[in-house]
């Protein structure tokens, strides 16, 4: 899906490298960027109909990402 929103690259422009190098050294960061992602990509294929949804699963989901994205900001502000 080379055109999902919300892409980490794109949330955070200005850490690219950052991103990679922690995906590569720090375990807990490796595993927030996966979990993100897989939530991150079923919200889009939720939102364009490819696995339809109901709107409280959709609610929770995009939650989640929120939770996600804040813990990979926090790891981001420390490099």
């Amino acid at each position: 899906m080379a055109n999902t929103p919300h892409e980490l690259h794109e949330e955070f422009p200005e850490k690219k490298q950052a991103i990679s190098d922690l995906k590569s050294s720090d375990g807990h960061f490796a595993r927030l960027f996966e979990e993100y992602h897989e939530v991150n990509r079923a919200i889009h294929r939720a939102e364009t109909n490819v696995e339809p949804t109901d709107d409280l699963h959709m609610m929770e989901m995009r939650k989640e990402r929120m939770v996600l994205k804040d813990e990979i900001a926090k790891c981001l502000a420390e490099v």
